[in-house]
């Protein structure tokens, strides 16, 4: 119930529940059956969209604009610098609902110029049903990974190797969502055990290599924390070197 309580207490979560859930309904009631065996290639391309907007897009350089840098420290860099807090465990309403948007307009496009009849269907079957629910299933292990509760075998997989990420390498393991470690293997963005134990935590690991005193974090804290319940202490820690 805790978990619950948390993951539906942010609007992206919630919004993207209920579009997966409409989904459902509408293939349940008016599509193909045959429709259904699509779903699958919603959650291989979702996961592909996890590793890849985790670390091309949310992994940006820091902008040198406050405004952008800003941008970028809401919809990730303030995850990394308190990994703790759970207003910044989920990605922001306005980067899902745009992507949600945009693949299911882009596939049902795309099949529609190749004159598919059943279009629409697909695109239902392949992005607000396969894709998002692997993005809520994403948002819960990566939730879970930052909680301190009992988890089952596969959440402590996930959070062993979410944690590497966090706290060893920030350039490593972009995925959460289990199965996900294939990605990073094939991208070469993993780290085995072996080398783990003779790698040196990155300097600046919780800012991502920026001080922690830097300017633009130092404005994007004092402007966020009120959005996200930080504390005068937490913020004076975050900016000490």
């Amino acid at each position: 119930m805790t978990r619950l309580r948390i993951m539906f207490s942010h609007a992206a979560v919630t919004v993207m529940a209920v579009a997966c859930g409409a989904g459902v309904i509408a293939l349940a009631m008016f599509a193909p059956v045959w429709i259904w065996a699509l779903v699958p290639l919603g959650i291989g391309a979702q996961m592909l969209n996890e590793y890849n907007l985790h670390r091309y897009v949310f992994h940006l350089p820091p902008p040198r604009r406050q405004w952008a840098f800003d941008l970028l420290y809401m919809a990730h860099y303030g995850h990394h610098d308190f990994p703790t807090h759970t207003k910044l465990f989920f990605v922001p309403i306005w980067v899902a609902l745009p992507i949600l948007l945009v693949n299911s307009l882009a596939v049902w496009a795309v099949l529609t110029l190749f004159g598919s009849a059943n279009a629409l269907w697909i695109a239902i079957a392949i992005v607000p049903v396969g894709g998002v629910l692997t993005f809520l299933v994403y948002e819960w292990f990566h939730m879970t990974a930052h909680l301190n509760l009992p988890k089952t075998r596969v959440e402590r997989y996930v959070t062993t190797l979410h944690n590497q990420h966090h706290f060893r390498d920030f350039s490593k393991w972009f995925h959460v969502s289990p199965g996900g470690a294939v990605i990073d293997r094939a991208m070469g963005t993993a780290i085995d055990r072996e080398a783990l134990k003779h790698q040196q935590r990155i300097e600046f690991i919780r800012t991502l290599g920026m001080r922690p005193d830097d300017p633009r974090l130092v404005a994007a804290r004092g402007r966020f924390a009120g959005k996200y319940d930080l504390s005068e202490a937490e913020i004076a820690r975050a900016a000490s070197v």
